[in-house]
């Protein structure tokens, strides 16, 4: 049975890290196209996204993003409780 190799964690130096409150996912054959933003509430009817960066998965990467999420997920919702989505946040055009 082969051996894990040692795994060493580095940052780039153009390392950065963000908050995101809007996530938009594009899917097709080749990849998922993650496009991270943060979302402003500009008027009660107004609301606008300004997307801060862009990240391309491999198939075999998105389903692993989605497994190791939906274990974290379940993980914080047993500690805190279960966390609730507002309906008018949910997705109601294409998927492109």
């Amino acid at each position: 049975m082969p051996s894990q190799p040692n795994v060493k964690l580095v940052n780039a130096p153009d390392y950065r890290e963000n908050y995101t409150n809007s996530v938009q996912v594009r899917v097709n054959v080749w990849d998922f196209f993650l496009v991270f933003g943060t979302l402003h509430q500009q008027t009660e009817s107004e609301v606008e996204v300004r997307n801060f960066q862009g990240i391309y998965l491999s198939p075999q990467q998105a389903k692993a993003l989605l497994s190791i999420l939906q274990h974290n997920v379940s993980g914080y919702e047993n500690t805190f409780g279960e966390i609730k989505l507002d309906p008018r946040m949910t997705p109601a055009g294409p998927v492109h």
